[in-house]
């Protein structure tokens, strides 16, 4: 296996609930199949950054790996990344040069600027085809990501992406050898929009699949559920939890991870009694 720290390709957004700093952690709960090449499929349906797919797919030999998402932006810009990334970079390339020669009042209006064209040109995106005008709207995506308020995903009722400007003094816009090195990796993959409960169709015996979904808040201060237009609700964590353990009664190999809400309220056991028909590994 290769250190974790060396892997080529790594997320290429910011994304609440990352799970980079998690891989070493998370080595000890994979399947033994998966570390023994038996498993030649991966599948992740709560997609985000896409940290745990880039380490299992260039430290694991997967064929082939199936990521979704409910996110429509999220989805369109793994799909340009995959398809067009040479293009992307040269779009990412224009709006870097115009963000890095203002100084700071000017680089903040140019922040908005860019926001207000993104959130226009969303409105008459057809997220379900691929296009090539997906590309100049995943470079903005991109560019806010880097350029944000901590690098959140945000949108409104209305499907706006309401971030403020970060007023970060050096961001990272464009990381071109990573770029290149992500669709590469993402040359594995199926891409697709689509709720999680939509995977059952692809799944067989010969699957992995981790489930990574917006955390239920630890406290009512903080919350993770809200990333897309779209909560991702308590009934949905028990929608999910249901959907988990029948794919368990299949022998499917199968992987978790949320917060623990025990830890500021040890009397909360939402997820013991969601889980408790299952035999699992808790940490």
């Amino acid at each position: 296996m290769n250190n974790i720290n060396s892997s080529v390709a790594k997320p290429f957004l910011k994304w609440a609930g990352g799970k980079t700093q998690l891989l070493e952690q998370f080595v000890e709960y994979f399947p033994l199949e998966l570390k023994n090449g038996s498993l030649k499929n991966y599948y992740e349906p709560f997609l985000g950054g896409g940290a745990v797919f880039f380490f299992i797919a260039q430290n694991y030999p997967i064929k082939k790996a199936y990521l979704s998402d409910i996110n429509e932006d999220l989805v369109l810009a793994f799909s340009v990344v995959q398809q067009n990334v040479f293009e992307l970079i040269d779009e990412l390339t224009l709006l870097k040069d115009e963000y890095i020669r203002r100084d700071d009042p000017e680089r903040e209006k140019y922040f908005y600027k860019i926001r207000e064209f993104y959130n226009s040109e969303r409105i008459k995106t057809n997220f379900n085809k691929y296009s090539t005008d997906w590309i100049p709207h995943a470079a903005k995506l991109i560019f806010l990501n880097k350029t944000c308020f901590n690098g959140l995903f945000r949108l409104n009722r209305k499907g706006e992406f309401n971030v403020p400007f970060g007023r970060y003094k050096n961001p990272g816009i464009l990381d071109q050898e990573n770029l290149t090195s992500a669709s590469r990796v993402l040359q594995i993959a199926e891409i697709f929009l689509t709720d999680f409960e939509n995977i059952k169709n692809k799944i067989n015996d010969d699957f992995f699949i981790y489930f990574d979904p917006p955390y239920r808040p630890i406290s009512l201060t903080s919350s993770f559920t809200s990333y897309s237009k779209y909560d991702f609700t308590e009934d949905d964590q028990r929608r999910l939890a249901q959907f988990y353990g029948e794919l368990g009664v299949n022998g499917n190999k199968l992987m978790l991870s949320n917060s623990d809400s025990k830890n500021e309220n040890p009397s909360d056991h939402f997820f013991e009694k969601l889980y408790n028909k299952l035999k699992y590994r808790w940490n």
